[in-house]
């Protein structure tokens, strides 16, 4: 880690979160070089042990986890909330900013070759640590993410549209692509694990049912299914071309909730997607104005092209029975 700066000169970052972005942009860019070695650097998908959630870490989580929080001590964090972490860390007590991090979301995918990444989002501090991220998702000032695949890029917004950057190998900075990438309504892709299909809800089912049937059900378009199982790989795939992701609750023990954490995971892709053009709910509720209950509570997820998650939240408040909106009594064009 040697630049100090590891972003091209024009990069619009503000210059009170500048500080915490760099130290951000330095872990990713080693990371990323990790991660590149894959099994010349060790056994990086090595299970090394389970979080506080009782999910499995690798080790490489681990090693992301420790890099982010020693890196960004001295950039003006107080509070340091990750998901490999039981509770919040204080980095600095007179830090001015508080920062949640997913530091390698996908990591069941290493050893696999798929992309993986790192989520994170910026937050006022307030007295304590569960007080600054027990909070609702839109006092959020930052959030971004960086996807280690062919390139290794960062999505990143301010609050004023989403910022895109890509690692230049040969510079070894965060080069400003300048696109203001926005999502597109047009796509016909969708992502869900439909192995979990007996699982999910009458609405989940019906959405699904109807995309399924393609031009000659009440959608009138075919359509395709993509499911990586990296949050972060599905997101950048639908800010890149728009389409829908959900991730819902269903019967299984466990489940109830979904899976996705909403500190570390759905808030800071709910603020990038919205600044991208799109929406992102909990099926029925937007994310960004609801407030966590716990550190690691979960939530189900829908986000994407505004108008295809507005679909889903109509299918939610169809009477259960209606197993096919648009085919019910009282279908989405008549309600």
């Amino acid at each position: 880690m040697t630049d100090i700066n590891p972003y091209s000169a024009d990069a619009p970052i503000p210059a009170r979160l500048r500080p915490a972005m760099e130290a951000l942009g330095r872990v990713a860019r080693d990371l990323a070089g990790r991660i590149a070695c894959g099994p010349l650097d060790g056994q990086l998908h090595a299970h090394v042990g389970d979080n506080s959630d009782g999910d499995r870490q690798k080790a490489l989580d681990v090693i992301a986890d420790e890099a982010f929080a020693a890196e960004l001590k001295g950039t003006g964090i107080r509070w340091y909330a990750s998901e490999e972490q039981d509770s919040v860390v204080e980095l600095d007590p007179a830090g001015t900013l508080a920062l949640a991090i997913d530091p390698l979301d996908g990591s069941s995918n290493i050893e696999t070759n798929v992309s993986i990444g790192t989520i994170f989002s910026l937050r006022e501090p307030r007295d304590t640590g569960d007080a600054t991220f027990l909070r609702p998702g839109h006092e959020q000032i930052a959030a971004g993410y960086v996807i280690y695949g062919p390139q290794t890029m960062m999505m990143v917004t301010f609050g004023d549209g989403v910022q895109d950057y890509i690692l230049d190998p040969r510079t070894r900075r965060f080069t400003l692509l300048n696109s203001s990438p926005t999502i597109s309504g047009d796509s016909t892709e969708f992502a869900i694990n439909a192995s979990n299909y007996r699982h999910w809800t009458t609405p989940v089912r019906g959405y699904i049912d109807d995309c399924l049937k393609g031009a000659d059900g009440p959608k009138a378009r075919n359509f395709n299914m993509r499911w990586i199982a990296s949050l972060v790989a599905e997101t950048h795939r639908i800010l890149m071309r728009g389409g829908l992701f959900l991730y819902p609750s269903d019967a299984r023990p466990g489940y109830e909730y979904g899976r996705l954490r909403m500190v570390y995971e759905c808030a800071p892709i709910a603020m990038l997607i919205e600044q991208a053009g799109g929406r992102a709910t909990d099926g029925t509720t937007r994310i960004l104005d609801r407030t966590p209950e716990g550190l690691h509570a979960r939530t189900p997820f829908v986000f994407g092209s505004a108008l295809k998650v507005d679909r889903v939240t109509a299918y939610h408040d169809l009477p259960s029975q209606e197993v096919s909106a648009l085919f019910g009594t009282r279908g989405l064009f008549r309600v």
